[in-house]
Order: C-alpha cells, then sequence, then structure tokens
C-alpha cells in the first residue's frame, strides 16, 4: 500500500508546518511501503532522523540545495519511547513527526496555497531485495 506524508498542521501565525516525514510501521504493525516502491525499518528511520538534525537541518523544496526552512520540532516514535509514555504499542506508527518553520515567501505561499502539501525526506541507502 503506498503511503503519502501530507502536512496535517499549519500555523499561519507563526508560518510552521507539521505531519509525518516519514512512518516504517502503521499502528496495526503493517509496514509502509512509500511512493518509490520503499520501505524502511523503524531502526534505520530513528539514525536517519537523527542525522538530519544533527549534521544538516535545513528543510529544502524537492531536494534543491536553497533552504526553506528550519526545524523546530522533531520526534521518532519507537515501542520503546511508547512504553516510557505509558503508551499502548499502537498508540502511534512507528515513524517520524516533524514541524518545520519555513522562512521563505515563496515556499511558504506554496504551503498556503497546498501548492506543496506533503514531506519528502531525502537520503541514500542501499536497496535490499526482500
Amino acid at each position: 500500500m503506498d503511503q503519502k506524508f501530507e502536512i496535517v498542521k499549519l500555523d499561519e501565525d507563526r508560518r510552521l508546518v507539521f505531519g509525518w516525514a516519514s512512518v516504517a510501521m502503521r499502528k496495526d504493525g503493517s509496514t509502509v511501503v512509500d511512493t518509490q516502491n520503499d520501505m524502511i525499518d523503524p531502526d534505520t528511520l530513528e539514525l536517519a532522523a537523527y542525522r538530519y538534525v544533527l549534521e544538516d537541518g535545513d528543510a529544502n523544496e524537492m531536494h534543491g540545495d536553497d533552504r526553506i526552512g528550519r526545524p523546530v520540532e522533531s520526534f521518532v516514535v519507537t515501542p520503546e519511547k511508547l512504553q516510557k509514555m505509558g503508551l499502548a504499542p499502537d498508540a502511534l506508527p512507528l515513524g517520524w513527526w516533524l514541524g518545520i518553520y519555513v522562512e521563505n515567501d515563496k515556499a511558504w505561499g506554496d504551503v498556503k496555497t497546498k501548492k506543496v502539501r506533503a514531506f519528502s525526506i531525502e537520503g541514500k541507502a542501499e536497496r535490499v531485495r526482500a
């Protein structure tokens, strides 16, 4: 099943957008297949999210070089975190929730008019056949 990770919260006053950057497993435990027909395991997604915040931290449009924003919120849901928060194992999908401050005026306009509707994570990986 294909999965899109749309922007689900928009704060116009603060120019903030929020949503799932990527989900590895749905709440029911099924694996998510993305638009490129790829799957990512939860541990790999967690490492990628931490690396993004620590080493890069820029948001860009369509994987370009120009920064259009910066993260203000990044939370990776793992089974251990759900347990430590006292939540059920199926309370949330295993994935990466992201909030971005959009500083670029054109990009902000594209978000507000829904020309840009989703997050797309950029990364390098070795494809392994399942």
